[in-house]
């Protein structure tokens, strides 16, 4: 049964690690993390290097809090190798702009999405209980800048032939979840219900060997579905 807070009860909490070379920053995360019954962060990190060094010993770790610039490693580079293993651990990129050209970077090597530092107590929360429930942390507005911003334009072969077995319905679904609406704007747009959307989008990523939404919003812009804004 879920509670009114989000969490469940009778499960296993949700592991996380803090990666972040500022000791402040980590301890303060962890702190508040480390506060919810749901919740346990299992390990800090400084830098990607010793992220990835932790992440291969630790079992069941379902998300990591990943800071972009760091020494030895930055988060980018750490995210790339993290989500290209089997089951592995998602990674939210934690950022202090949004619109910073490294987010976007992020999200092209396989991060789930992302949070400003400036980002509130239940902001955070929610954040690492959405990841770790599967979804990816979209803000589409936010999100959907970013893309406008550092898209490349123009339609990508590879990504085209991602769509090749895509059925006509599961084309519209991801045109307009690259544009940035939720399940029930969908939902509401092709007259269907959120179940049958959510459906749908699991087959997109599936049929596209894709890790989550962020990465289907990604490869809509690089087929040409969607195109960045000009204005």
């Amino acid at each position: 049964m879920t509670g009114i807070d989000g969490t469940t009860g009778g499960e296993e909490p949700i592991k996380v690690m803090v990666v972040d070379d500022q000791d402040l920053v980590r301890d303060g995360i962890a702190m508040i993390l480390n506060g919810q019954p749901d919740i346990e962060v299992a390990a800090q990190a400084v830098d990607g290097a010793d992220a990835i060094r932790q992440a291969s010993a630790l079992l069941n770790l379902q998300v990591i809090l990943m800071d972009v610039r760091m020494p030895v490693m930055d988060g980018i580079e750490a995210t790339r190798r993290l989500a290209g293993t089997e089951n592995g651990p998602k990674v939210i990129i934690l950022t202090t702009f949004d619109l910073d050209e490294y987010v976007y970077a992020a999200l092209r090597a396989g991060a789930s999405g992302f949070l400003l530092k400036r980002s509130s107590r239940d902001e955070l929360i929610n954040a690492v209980r959405v990841i770790a429930g599967g979804d990816a942390l979209l803000a589409p507005p936010v999100t959907r800048r970013l893309i406008d911003r550092f898209a490349a334009g123009g339609q990508d072969p590879a990504a085209l032939d991602q769509l090749s077995s895509l059925t006509a319905r599961e084309r519209e679904v991801l045109q307009l979840l690259a544009e940035g609406n939720s399940n029930a704007e969908i939902a509401a747009s092709l007259h269907l219900t959120e179940h049958t959307v959510k459906t749908h989008v699991s087959r997109i990523l599936t049929k596209t060997g894709l890790r989550d939404r962020v990465q289907a919003v990604i490869l809509g812009y690089d087929a040409g579905l969607v195109q960045p804004r000009t204005a």
